[in-house]
């Protein structure tokens, strides 16, 4: 068993910090397309119910890949977080759309931000990669016996998630 949880934490190590994102190729021709992006933030704990973490999430809407996320309180110090790890030419050029939680005003700019009701849409397809996160990561699944004693494996397991998804998504096994 020890081995095993060494394994685990070896393949969380290895994980790549860019997800497995791939920009959309362009084959030929000139294609002009603008950036959308999706985030939210999911509610999850590690060791018990009032250690919880959240997870805050932001993905292309175009390709449908996660392209950052981030695990911590829900406050805007890890809303910046997650600003900080979204890939440059997305957080220059992308318009991002999220739920009406204040936390996001001001951490992305007014030029760039759109709050928009759950009934818009606009936040569904993020809306609905939270439920396959909790259907696909056991840990996440609000009442379990699969939890994460530690922040580190809760992260790793994460991730290792999103870096399949993604990969999965370029090959065009998930639609």
């Amino acid at each position: 068993m020890q081995w095993l949880l060494e394994f685990i934490a070896e393949t969380y190590d290895q994980l790549p910090d860019h997800l497995n994102v791939r920009p959309i190729g362009n084959k030929k021709g000139v294609i002009i397309q603008s950036l959308e992006c999706e985030a939210d933030e999911v509610w999850s704990f590690v060791g018990d119910k009032s250690n919880k973490q959240w997870i805050w999430l932001a993905m292309d809407a175009t390709t449908r890949q996660i392209i950052a996320f981030h695990v911590g309180d829900r406050s805007r110090e890890s809303d910046k977080q997650l600003w900080d790890n979204i890939p440059k030419a997305y957080r220059t050029q992308a318009m991002f759309y999220t739920d009406q939680y204040d936390s996001y005003e001001g951490i992305i700019s007014s030029e760039q931000h759109c709050a928009v009701p759950k009934q818009s849409g606009k936040t569904s397809h993020i809306e609905r990669f939270n439920c396959t996160l909790r259907q696909r990561v056991s840990r996440l699944v609000r009442k379990t016996l699969s939890f994460s004693k530690e922040l580190k494996n809760h992260i790793g397991a994460i991730k290792y998630f999103i870096c399949h998804y993604n990969l999965a998504k370029i090959e065009g096994s998930i639609t």
